[in-house]
């Protein structure tokens, strides 16, 4: 099967009887070959949400008459749905100010082929990480923030994502604050990593907000952005224990190890089409 086009249809509708039978059926039908599927009914939305991958077939018709039929069945369940060809790479667009490790971390990730996207922009408030990212031959765009008027820079940021046609944009530690007008723009698209396992310690500093509270665990977030700062719905988390003996320093290096697994693994999931709103909340096929 590998040598055969490969598709993700993402469905997501309320949940009723006879939606597996009735996609499985389809696909049987016209030569489709699954090779994988997940699925989940939320007992409290009352909202099923499912991920199949399949293959093409000989007899399969073209992408567009396959999903005009398709059609007909999304309609007679309300079905929100999608088709993904999985031999087409995403398109990320990465911001990063000062703090490279997430940056570097997807840098290296994409240059041995474990995350399938392309990166045709890396962004910036600052010129640190140009060097880095010009080695990998990828375009650096430094675009200083004036804090008399940010909308310019923001704008020439937008610029750059729609020349890039970016399917998705990583907010790899990017110290600003983005707009309204942005984050409604990039709803849906855009992935940002939080330095803290929200929604505790939001804001600045939350590493020493943790060191005063004394925790003893000590995480980081990865969320799409929404003009609501730091509440947007999250894809992962990870944890990490620590003790009394840890200083702020300490806990700023353990939670940077932690946000680079954490939002790589965020950027794999939204690429290979696993992860599906639900309200405030991700269903996430893993």
């Amino acid at each position: 099967m590998a040598d055969r086009q490969t598709f993700v249809l993402t469905i997501t509708c309320p949940d009723t009887v006879g939606i597996v039978a009735a996609v499985s059926g389809f696909l049987t039908q016209h030569d489709c070959f699954i090779t994988e599927a997940a699925q989940y009914g939320d007992p409290i939305s009352r909202r099923f949400f499912c991920r199949i991958v399949f293959c093409y077939g000989a007899l399969t018709p073209p992408v567009p008459e396959l999903e005009k039929l398709f059609s007909l069945v999304a309609e007679r369940f309300q079905m929100i749905w999608k088709l993904h060809d999985l031999g087409r790479k995403a398109r990320v667009v990465i911001l990063v100010s000062k703090f490279g490790h997430c940056l570097v971390d997807l840098l290296h990730r994409y240059h041995t082929g474990q995350l399938p996207i392309e990166i045709p922009a890396v962004i910036s408030n600052h010129p640190d990480m140009r060097a880095i990212v010009e080695w990998h031959g990828i375009p650096y765009h430094y675009f200083a923030v004036d804090k008399h008027d940010k909308f310019a820079q923001e704008k020439r940021v937008a610029e750059v994502i729609d020349h890039s046609h970016a399917d998705l944009v990583v907010l790899a530690r990017y110290m600003q604050i983005l707009s309204r007008e942005m984050c409604v723009r990039l709803s849906g698209k855009a992935i940002n990593i939080h330095h803290s396992f929200l929604p505790s310690f939001k804001g600045a500093k939350p590493y020493h907000q943790a060191h005063a509270r004394g925790v003893k665990i000590i995480g980081a977030t990865a969320h799409y952005v929404t003009p609501d700062l730091d509440e947007g719905p999250i894809i992962e988390q990870g944890v990490e224990r620590v003790d009394h003996t840890a200083t702020p320093d300490d806990l700023v290096a353990i939670g940077r190890d932690i946000e680079n697994v954490v939002l790589a693994r965020a950027v794999r999931w939204h690429v290979e089409h696993r992860v599906l709103p639900n309200g405030s909340k991700t269903v996430v096929f893993k």
